[in-house]
């Protein structure tokens, strides 16, 4: 069984493990504790494994704390990104810990994502397509996306995905409508996801599409 050589702290405030004389991995101090671990102990292969991963899954839910400090992710973003440094069981238990802290709303921070792309004049597809690159459920994006567009009946009020086209085509393409280059135009704005009807609608200012 290998045999715990040397325990050292850490200038980070970790407790640094050494076993048969080789660093093997560092432990946060509330899990060394309760570890209750001397130097001299022999511990069977299963309990340095498990120390092992108390370590990652600490870590992971350190690091996913620093990431919702700087701004909301939705759960499936946030299990992506640590998947990047963790392996799949210490994200899953760091996303589960802080869905446990209530720091965690898809569906709040869906509508909040969804308004502020709205806000910058992406399209009704372009907004879906970025939600479920974040990891929010599909169902659920297009409930959000939904909600952002309904609105009542009202001859005063733009649809939103009209406005954004019309704000756009005013921002980046009446040069190129006035050199009457309309195909381009159109083939931007669907690259942008927007239909062929909203196109329609918010060339026709300019020129018959």
């Amino acid at each position: 069984m290998p045999q715990l050589t040397q325990i050292q702290e850490t200038r980070r405030g970790r407790w640094a493990l050494f076993f048969d004389g080789a660093f093997a991995f560092s432990l946060d101090e509330e899990t060394f504790l309760a570890a209750d671990l001397h130097t001299g102990d022999a511990l069977e292969e299963w309990r340095v494994q498990d120390l092992r991963a108390r370590s990652e899954t600490r870590k992971a839910v350190d690091k996913a704390m620093d990431l919702l400090a700087l701004r909301d992710h939705g759960a499936g973003e946030l299990y992506q990104k640590l998947c990047r440094r963790f392996d799949a069981h210490s994200a899953a238990a760091a996303v589960a810990k802080m869905q446990e802290l209530n720091l965690l709303d898809d569906r709040n921070f869906a509508r909040r994502r969804a308004a502020e792309l709205c806000a910058k004049r992406k399209s009704r597809r372009a907004i879906l397509d970025d939600l479920h690159a974040k990891g929010i459920d599909r169902d659920l994006a297009e409930e959000v996306v939904a909600e952002l567009y309904e609105h009542e009946p009202d001859e005063d009020r733009t649809d939103p995905e009209l406005a954004n086209a019309r704000a756009l085509v005013e921002r980046h393409y009446t040069d190129k409508l006035a050199a009457g280059k309309w195909q381009q135009v159109a083939a931007a704005l669907a690259r942008r996801g927007f239909s062929h009807a909203v196109i329609r609608e918010a060339l026709s200012d300019y020129q018959e599409y």
